[in-house]
């Protein structure tokens, strides 16, 4: 099933395809949500900061891996709206080549510095054994990871994503019947808790790569005319890098903050596993409506829709702030009764710090859901550096305010939560800046 997003009322196009996107992201993050709730639950604290820092690294991993196939995906989707059948062709043949190669090297450069990356993240002495069981486990599923993004990013980019949707969901659910089986039933500890996770992701994977060749052979049949051309290499690493490097800039600077997380203590270490993991549950759903705004209008720049383009970008504007207020406000009220989901009550110090952020945080996602508009906007316009720039101006604030504030002994860690919504703030300034500033040269005069 393809779906052209160039025609039809947009409102109702752009939702009618960003729902399945939101819903099936949401259900992604089941995995690790599945992971902590479990984990803090059967095998307490210590379990729980070490699997929460441990989120941290994989996110980074995984986001090259995404940043690769979503960069891609802008390639798809506008080759899709120019009608370039074969050009499409050859770039789903370049961009599998790419993201496997990588997906090979990041397994080889992982397992070979497992014990050091560990050290590098300050990870506590009584923490070390219980991630380094979790993330031998874990890194073993690149594999899924990559053939999922790839061909969900594929079929988004034709207009469907109700089919990465479905195969999510059944991953999802198998996920989490597998943690309760491996962690609380057979009592395999953490490493039962990543087995379960990395499971349920090559279901997802090698499911969705099935049902795409068997839905879509003329896509990915090599023929004659269809070659592994070097033209369509450095066309899709020039969008793909960026892509990529956007997203690895931005999780480097998460990593780089949970290196200052763990300097606190297991309490600390405890709360932001948590309360990260609530943030981005929470805001997830304006980051994947960012993303599908951001195939509509890669669509439509390919297929020269230039007023559908300014219509979308008004639409996106008002659904994103009306949802992201929404959040906000369910966050900031109900933040202790979503953090005893992942603590024991007992927890009182771990529950009292995780509140403290989500309060901070939690008041600021229409800053996030902005920025995540702009983030899909540039890079569907060929400015996947614009992009980039944003996100070393957010997280390069974010992380130095942390530090620097955190060594204040008045805000201490206090510091680091408040440096989130003020690297947002300037990130989105200058990108609506720079927006009205060069419309014209955007093409969208």
């Amino acid at each position: 099933m393809k779906n052209e997003l160039t025609q039809g009322p947009v409102m109702k196009t752009m939702l009618r395809f960003a729902v399945p996107m939101i819903l099936g992201n949401l259900l992604q993050q089941c995995y690790n949500i599945a992971d902590t709730l479990i984990v803090g639950k059967f095998l307490g604290p210590d379990a729980l900061a070490a699997v929460g820092s441990a989120f941290s690294l994989m996110t980074f991993l995984t986001s090259i891996l995404l940043g690769l196939a979503m960069g891609s995906g802008t390639v798809f989707s506008i080759r899709f709206g120019q009608q370039d059948n074969l050009g499409l062709k050859e770039g789903i043949l370049a961009s599998f080549t790419l993201l496997g190669a990588v997906t090979i090297v990041l397994n080889i450069i992982i397992f070979v510095n497992i014990d050091w990356i560990i050290r590098i993240l300050n990870t506590p002495a009584n923490l070390m054994q219980l991630m380094r069981e979790y993330l031998v486990v874990t890194f073993a599923g690149l594999v899924g990871i990559f053939l999922y993004n790839f061909f969900a990013s594929l079929l988004r980019s034709l207009g469907n994503s109700v089919i990465p949707l479905v195969f999510l969901a059944i991953s999802a659910v198998l996920n989490i019947g597998l943690d309760l089986w491996f962690v609380a039933g057979l009592h395999r500890g953490v490493a039962g808790a990543a087995e379960a996770t990395v499971i349920a992701q090559y279901v997802s994977g090698i499911g969705i790569a099935v049902y795409t060749r068997i839905k879509f052979p003329e896509l990915l049949k090599k023929n004659v005319q269809v070659r592994l051309r070097l033209g369509r290499v450095r066309e899709i690493t020039s969008y793909s890098a960026l892509t990529c490097l956007q997203q690895s800039i931005m999780n480097l600077g998460i990593l780089a903050v949970q290196g200052l997380v763990n300097s606190f203590g297991t309490t600390i270490m405890a709360a932001f596993a948590a309360a990260v993991k609530i943030g981005a549950f929470a805001y997830l759903p304006v980051q994947d409506f960012g993303n599908a705004f951001s195939v509509f209008v890669a669509q439509n720049f390919g297929a020269k829709q230039t007023k559908r383009i300014k219509q979308g970008i008004r639409v996106a504007v008002l659904a994103s702030s009306v949802f992201s207020l929404m959040i906000s406000l369910c966050v900031f009220v109900f933040a202790e009764p979503l953090m005893t989901l992942f603590i024991d009550p007992q927890e009182t110090a771990v529950i009292a710090e995780g509140v403290r952020y989500l309060h901070i945080e939690g008041a600021f996602y229409l800053l996030i859901g902005g920025l995540f508009l702009l983030y899909g906007l540039y890079r569907a316009l060929g400015k996947p550096g614009m992009s980039v720039v944003l996100t070393i101006v957010s997280l390069g604030i974010r992380v130095g305010l942390a530090y620097m504030l955190s060594a204040i002994p008045a805000f201490g860690v206090v510091g680091i939560w408040w440096s989130v919504p003020v690297g947002w703030l300037l990130a989105d300034t200058l990108g609506v800046g720079y927006y009205l500033l060069k419309h014209k040269k955007l093409g969208l005069s």
